[in-house]
């Protein structure tokens, strides 16, 4: 009997762990207020794993839930108290080699109450910290020609669409104007249009 390899993350109401088990059989999850014991038989050779977890924390054991899947268990801790952080899983500073940190659904959630105002302060600051010439030099486009009578349509004007990890940002061909995008993902790219 060994125990199941695991991963966890954190959210404001939540503590997820991912028990990564293939095929697993007879799962037993046991939420109590301060501990989780898993255990169940796993792989084509039914091995028997087991975990016993004191919590850093409390949970409510009635709000707790537990999911099986081909690939894993997904357990579902209902914090007992919302909105406190779990800097780590276990109650105790050991370092467990079964257990890691999930960082693929890691959220630093303490920091988003005011997630759109945080953008626009952290783009403020980015742009007043930064350096260079106040214009901005876009390449001409074959076609965007300023005295076609469709020059002042908005479609007509050529726009470079900056998306920076802060936030995104639309910046038209009139020198020193721009419009900030609510865009929920992005990634960084340039683009003419």
């Amino acid at each position: 009997m060994q125990p199941a390899s695991a991963k966890w993350y954190d959210r404001r109401d939540y503590v997820f762990i991912e028990f990564c088990v293939e095929d697993s059989k007879d799962v037993n999850v046991n939420f109590e207020k301060s501990k989780l014991t898993f255990s169940c038989l796993g792989g084509n050779d039914n091995f028997k794993h087991l975990n016993e977890i004191d919590l850093y924390n409390s949970i409510d054991p009635n709000e707790s839930k537990h999911k099986r899947t081909d690939r894993s268990v997904l357990c579902c801790l209902r914090k007992g108290e919302s909105g406190q952080s779990w800097p780590r899983l276990t109650k105790e500073r050991a370092k467990l080699n079964w257990l890691s940190v999930d960082f693929n659904n890691w959220k630093d959630w303490e920091d988003d109450s005011d997630e759109d105002m945080s953008n626009f302060d952290r783009f403020s600051e980015m742009m007043n910290n930064m350096g260079g010439d106040e214009d901005v030099d876009l390449p001409e486009v074959d076609g965007a020609d300023d005295d076609s009578p469709d020059s002042d349509d908005e479609s007509k004007l050529i726009t470079a669409y900056i998306c920076h990890t802060v936030c995104p940002i639309k910046l038209s061909k009139t020198p020193g104007t721009f419009e900030y995008l609510s865009i929920g993902a992005f990634n960084p790219s340039l683009s003419f249009g």
